[in-house]
């Protein structure tokens, strides 16, 4: 591995912000892995590892009017509509649901397709499917609200409200940052103990765990993806206000946003009144489960349900027009590139469309094709989804789905690109007109030995 004190800067991800502010372009000054564990109590006092690593910060500068543009011709809401209907025909995907919001409003808030193919019904606007990684934008989103009251520091330490906690390094221990775990720069090999997650394990003991799991650089200074480590911001937004994560996320943002249907855990999504049931593939075709518990012990990296109608009204505020529950510049500050992750450009409509990648505060930067677009996605066994947000359009997109189906991926790509007027790519296999085909890649594709689990090629991951 490379020296650790060899720093290399992120490529900048340029664009507006909610078409009010602009996200405060954060230059990485993440270094390079160490070459061994012991390196990083060697190297505590050089300048390079006792400087604090890049922490988030607030740019409130304002941008004219002018600076955002509404959707290029050709965006047709209704074209979306059919397309996300005609991916529920001959049931290629069990149930679909789909959010656009534009300009402060709700565009699109509809289901498609059954809950379930062995009970049929019909999903509609308030059907709830499990979000999976698209959780760790709350959880972002929830420190934040912490940080804004005050009781909570981007670059507090985890040990001062997590005074148990160890990682294997002391050092690296005392330097650990809210900040590190909600942007992946922990320091672990990529999703630490997230077997042990499908495996049933508890939180409290993958939590134990991670005092001796091998370290690959100083927090702070490398990307990997994480779950369990990731969680560790549901215990701190629990010594820092004195509510259960679960409680804190409810009263801070489902209630004041109108997300009526929202809600924790498995038993929050067996309570709704319709939910998805999430699918696999069998030789006689789609079998629906029950849902699997392993990840929302997890709550903060994965433990949100949410119907199309709740998707609106978080997008809503996302693109800046509710900021009396989500301030602009708070918004502009969880929307800020902090590290690199070239990884995350591969195949696909990422590899053709992204040119920069990098991971804000529980969301992902890409510069598609020279336009921002805050992003993530998620999957857990049985349930799909992803969220984008383009601040220089005012919109916002979520799209979910009910069964192990890279299939319905291709329609992000494809409302991104007729919101910007970018040339038609064939991204989906149907026939709504001549300008598009099919991608069978999703945009986060479960790694195959660890099913279920979140990261950057897990399942439970959302990008």
């Amino acid at each position: 591995m490379k020296n650790m004190s060899r720093r290399r800067r992120m490529r900048p991800v340029a664009s507006g912000l909610l078409g009010v502010l602009l996200p405060f372009a954060l230059s990485s000054t993440a270094q390079t892995p160490a070459p061994a564990v012991q390196s990083l109590q060697a190297s505590a006092t050089s300048p390079g590892f006792a400087q604090s690593p890049t922490q988030p910060m607030v740019y409130r500068a304002s941008l004219p009017q002018s600076s955002v543009q509404a959707p290029a011709a050709g965006f047709d809401v209704a074209s979306f509509e059919s397309m996300a209907d005609q991916l529920t025909y001959g049931e290629r995907v069990p149930g679909m649901a789909m959010a656009i919001v534009q300009g402060g409003r709700v565009l699109s808030a509809r289901g498609y397709g059954v809950t379930d193919v062995s009970r049929p019904q019909p999903v509609d606007g308030h059907t709830v499917f499990r979000l999976a990684s698209l959780s760790k934008a709350f959880a972002g989103t929830m420190a934040g609200l912490l940080v804004n009251d005050g009781t909570l520091r981007w670059d507090s330490k985890i040990t001062d409200y997590v005074p148990g906690f160890q990682l294997s390094d002391p050092v690296a221990t005392r330097q650990l940052t809210v900040a590190d775990v909600l942007s992946h720069r922990v320091g672990l090999t990529r999703n630490a103990y997230d077997r042990d997650v499908e495996a049933n394990a508890d939180y409290y003991t993958l939590t134990h765990k991670l005092a001796s799991a091998p370290l690959r650089c100083a927090p702070g200074d490398c990307y990997a993806y994480q779950n369990v480590a990731f969680s560790l911001v549901g215990d701190v937004v629990f010594a820092a206000s004195g509510s259960f994560y679960e409680q804190s996320v409810e009263r801070r943002i489902f209630k004041p946003l109108g997300m009526n249907d929202a809600s924790m855990g498995l038993a929050g999504i067996q309570a709704s009144p319709r939910w998805a049931r999430p699918h696999v593939r069998s030789r006689n075709g789609w079998v629906s489960l029950m849902p699997k518990p392993t990840y929302y012990r997890v709550a903060p990296a994965a433990g949100v349900n949410a119907s199309a109608s709740d998707m609106a009204q978080w997008l809503l505020a996302h693109t800046g027009h509710r900021p009396d529950v989500l301030p602009a510049p708070l918004l502009a500050t969880l929307h800020a590139p902090l590290i690199s992750t070239p990884g995350e450009m591969r195949g696909g409509w990422r590899h053709q469309r992204v040119d920069s990648a990098s991971y804000a505060l529980g969301w992902r930067v890409f510069d598609y094709a020279g336009h921002q677009v805050i992003f993530h996605a998620g999957a857990v066994q049985g349930y799909r989804g992803l969220v984008a947000l383009v601040p220089e359009r005012d919109l916002g997109i979520a799209i979910m789905w009910n069964g192990e189906s890279s299939l319905p991926s291709g329609l992000l790509p494809t409302i991104l690109d007729r919101a910007m007027g970018l040339p038609a790519q064939r991204w989906l296999d149907i026939d709504v007109d001549s300008d598009f085909g099919s991608d069978n890649m999703l945009a986060e594709r479960p790694d195959a030995k660890q099913k279920g689990a979140s990261s950057n090629k897990s399942v439970a991951s959302p990008r």
